[in-house]
């Protein structure tokens, strides 16, 4: 096993042995709910009613970041097949069930990130806040279980690099 694998390992099952897992299990998936594509639906349609330009043309390279993001999560996902923590390391778990067996990229922090980056880039400074949230986001997947930190490192670099590359 490698030196990034065993300190992953490592980083994660210190989450696993806080004493407070169980107690702030609750606010990890509050904060992972956050993440979950209805709300996205509902802000994009909330902001495209508003028919303000600035936030229409956000929602626009929102749809068009989510439509390259999402395969290359698909891909990446399935291409390194990496087990979740509960199948991968004796004794850890999860305190929520995955939608699937394979835990990197995580798709909540992509998308979380993505959000936040293309938040940061159409509208400064006053976005600031949402980056934050992503961050909780992804570290409520780890703290539920669900993911490495590694995993969570791969999703913000996705997210924020489709970002990029859209805007």
């Amino acid at each position: 096993m490698d030196v990034l694998t065993r300190l992953d390992h490592r980083l994660f099952r210190r989450t696993q042995a806080s004493r407070y897992w169980q107690q702030r299990a609750w606010l990890a998936r509050w904060i992972s709910r956050t993440g979950d594509g209805p709300p996205y639906v509902l802000l994009g349609l909330f902001f495209w009613l508003s028919r303000e330009a600035p936030l229409q043309a956000y929602v626009l390279d929102l749809l068009l970041a989510f439509a390259l993001e999402l395969p290359l999560y698909l891909s990446l996902k399935n291409g390194c097949r990496r087990r979740r923590p509960a199948l991968a390391l004796p004794g850890a778990r999860a305190y929520i069930d995955p939608s699937d067996r394979f835990s990197l990229p995580s798709g909540h922090t992509a998308a979380a990130m993505l959000v936040a980056s293309l938040s940061l880039l159409h509208f400064g400074a006053a976005a600031w806040p949402v980056l934050p949230w992503a961050l909780l986001v992804g570290w409520s997947r780890v703290w539920l279980g669900v993911h490495f930190p590694s995993d969570i490192l791969a999703g913000l670099l996705l997210g924020g690099l489709v970002a990029l590359l859209i805007f």
